[in-house]
């Protein structure tokens, strides 16, 4: 068996590969939206977060012979405890990570190290800034931004309860959520932006698959300023950026 974190739009496409190479496949997921349309495609689902100790557990308990790290880029966590979990059991653990965007220096794109870092350029630009970084690490940003009389913040998420409830807590306005789930198309983007009068769009680097480059690019030419938070740096040993590379490795086991 081959234990596969999911956690983004292109890793159900490689898992559903590694399937079809003959492979026994169980993937794992944090929410129970996504096991579905994961579940959907014929394929093995387990849901919720683990530890390093729950992961080791379960891969001693299914047998698994490698994992396959597809979870998003900025899912430090669960690469760490997949790490680990791998060292403990002496498994390979193989890395897919999408190719990361190149932009051209542009005087209007602001790169920032950190969420911290992101929320001192935002408050510092002032304006409309609209977050699309999720919930988990909004209250880094509405503890810098919110009260400033020269800031409105908006914050776009996935239209879940625990979601709403924690914008409720940090003091976020309901006129201010936007509560939808992607991928979203560049009119859709520039819609939102004209609707909410957005001038700073705080974003992270993910990849060209969630389409990121498309959310940059409409804030760009329609002269948002854009503050793109880069990715964590992380030492994966094996990782690709193509399924190729994945199927390859999982050929050597």
């Amino acid at each position: 068996m081959i234990f596969m974190l999911c956690g983004t739009s292109d890793a159900r496409e490689l898992a559903l590969q590694i399937q079809s190479s003959g492979y026994r496949v169980l993937t794992s997921v944090v929410t129970e939206s996504a096991a579905a349309s994961l579940r959907a495609a014929g394929l093995e689902v387990r849901t919720g977060r683990l530890t390093a100790a729950d992961m080791t557990a379960l891969i001693k308990e299914m047998g698994v012979r490698a994992i396959v790290d597809a979870s998003h880029p900025f899912a430090e966590e669960a690469h760490a405890n997949a790490m680990a979990a791998a060292k403990e059991c002496g498994l390979p653990y193989i890395r897919f990570e999408r190719a990361g965007l190149t932009y051209d220096d542009h005087s209007l794109l602001h790169v920032a190290a950190s969420y911290e870092e992101a929320a001192d350029t935002a408050r510092s630009l002032k304006g409309s800034i609209m977050l699309t970084t999720g919930s988990k690490t909004l209250e880094i940003f509405t503890t810098r931004l919110l009260g400033d009389p020269d800031i409105r913040l908006v914050a776009r998420m996935l239209p879940r309860m625990d979601n709403m409830e924690k914008c409720s807590r940090l003091g976020m306005e309901q006129k201010n959520i936007i509560a939808m789930q992607g991928p979203f198309s560049r009119e859709l983007n520039e819609a939102l932006y004209k609707h909410f009068g957005t001038t700073v769009m705080v974003t992270k680097e993910s990849g060209r698959t969630g389409a990121v480059d498309e959310k940059v690019q409409a804030a760009l030419d329609a002269g948002i300023r854009v503050v793109l938070i880069s990715r964590p740096e992380v030492d994966f040993g094996t990782v690709y950026d193509h399924f190729a590379g994945i199927l390859e490795e999982l050929g050597k086991i």
